[in-house]
């Protein structure tokens, strides 16, 4: 227990000094068929419109982007860090081809919404 809790401490003591990993970043999606095409949901709080990009190939559609700490000046110094700031991708495969469909989206709110209207 003495150990664990030894762990613990120096893991929040070493805090302050760890740099942000740059991984990716998966954003969560909802997918829905509607009468159509489909509707396509993704959660994007904190990024920029100007900084999401928009691909269909085939049966897949791909989201990628960047979100940006816009707040952070020069000066400043983290107490506490849990939103992840770096570059995001989805890929979401769909069970018929989607390249010819009508896309439409709208971003507000944090949410990016795409409709995928089905060619007729």
């Amino acid at each position: 227990m003495a150990k664990s809790l030894d762990r613990y401490f120096q893991f929040l003591g070493s805090a302050k000094e760890a740099q942000p990993s740059g991984r990716l970043w998966y954003p969560a999606a909802d997918v829905y068929e509607t009468a159509d095409g489909w509707l396509v949901k993704v959660e994007l709080a904190g990024v920029s419109a100007d900084d999401i990009e928009i691909d269909v190939q085939g049966n897949r559609l791909s989201i990628a982007g960047c979100r940006k700490d816009r707040t952070c000046a020069a000066g400043m110094s983290y107490q506490q860090m849990e939103i992840t700031y770096s570059h995001f991708e989805k890929n979401l495969e769909f069970p018929a081809s989607i390249e010819r469909a009508k896309l439409e989206y709208n971003f507000d709110n944090g949410l990016l919404m795409i409709h995928l209207i089905k060619e007729q």
